[in-house]
């Protein structure tokens, strides 16, 4: 038998679940984001496919959403659910035999076997999550991991497709860039300003060109992304967490240097929280700061030595916002602590 990656993409997850909760509102445009009121200061997590419709997608601002579709039932993100759903699938998947189960989120996960009929069994695998789950998903069937992931979004919703090394220039070949996984705006524009526009344009670029513009690492990624390469197989070794990071969105924005401040105590102190669960201190504070209307900065600073006080988190977090030196209103603050490796490293 052969070896193939499934890749397996719930459909609208956060919409379905909830419409299993509430079976009037299927068919109708559906939006899950923040606290479900649009007029508050928070994004998109998931839209049904009727409210896609209408132009809405995640990460959109809900006042946009709800400015796009004003028919749109707003309701408020529930983690705990959804963790749940997400478990429940994920159970599923690792009971198909022989399956090998890469977890890539709440509602998505590459599934490594061995068979001479790959599409066949990617539809047992949709029968059996529907059975166990009463959710609908999308299969992407490939013999390397990216192939089997960007055959996903032909297959959806509820459907399958397959791509491999035999169909990949036929169906990706004239595509831009960025419908490769992980190339966005920025690096495709990179990619275009050295003659690169089409997924067969980087497939045949000479890899020391993407070395020279991207970097060792980078450029040979991007050379094999080109071509569909990358690995054949999943990988179910337990995820370890090398960080942990917590943000706030504010309805008003923080105008003064006591508001930033007090903010980023109360982050560091969810932070820590966090990261002693991990029994890991902090070595990196990392900081996130959103200025109005829209302009976002990070920077890092590793400390001097590892720990898990607060006060010096936060202080540490204010001390990279000063450095900043902007007194525009601050949107949004984020701080992220960066742990010590476990024993024997990632």
């Amino acid at each position: 038998m052969t070896q193939w990656v499934l890749h397996v993409d719930m459909d609208q997850f956060l919409v379905a679940v909830e419409l299993l909760r509430r079976p009037e509102l299927v068919g109708l445009p559906v939006v899950v984001g923040g606290r479900g009121d649009p007029t508050e200061r928070a994004v998109v997590s998931t839209a049904s496919y009727e409210a896609r419709e209408h132009g809405v997608r995640s990460g959109l601002a809900l006042r946009l959403a709800k400015r796009r579709c004003p028919d749109a039932v707003f309701l408020p993100v529930d983690r705990p659910v959804y963790e749940e759903a997400s478990a429940r699938v994920m159970e599923t998947l690792r009971s198909h035999p022989g399956a090998v189960v890469e977890v890539l989120g709440w509602d998505e996960a590459f599934v490594g076997v061995e068979t001479d009929d790959p599409l066949a069994t990617a539809r047992e695998v949709q029968a059996a999550v529907l059975a166990a789950t009463s959710l609908h998903c999308s299969v992407g069937i490939g013999d390397t991991l990216v192939r089997a992931k960007i055959a996903t979004e032909f297959g959806k919703p509820r459907g399958t497709f397959q791509l491999t090394r035999d169909n990949w220039m036929e169906v990706m070949g004239e595509r831009p860039t960025t419908a490769l996984w992980g190339v966005g705006a920025k690096i495709a524009a990179r990619l275009e300003a050295i003659g690169i526009r089409t997924v067969a344009d980087l497939a045949a670029a000479d890899e020391d060109a993407l070395v020279a513009a991207f970097g060792p690492s980078s450029g040979a990624h991007l050379g094999r992304l080109g071509r569909g390469g990358g690995r054949s197989r999943p990988d179910d070794t337990p995820w370890v967490a090398r960080a942990h990071g917590r943000e706030t969105t504010f309805q008003a924005d923080l105008t003064t240097a006591d508001d930033v401040r007090a903010a980023l105590a109360e982050l560091a102190e969810r932070v820590v929280d966090d990261v002693r669960a991990e029994d890991r201190p902090v070595q990196r504070v990392h900081l996130k700061a959103r200025f109005a209307p829209f302009f976002t900065f990070t920077k890092v600073r590793k400390l001097a030595e590892p720990t898990y006080d607060v006060e010096v988190i936060a202080r540490t977090a204010y001390e990279l916002f000063v450095a900043l030196d902007d007194d525009r209103p601050v949107r949004l603050l984020g701080v992220r602590g960066e742990m010590v490796p476990p024993p024997g490293g990632y």
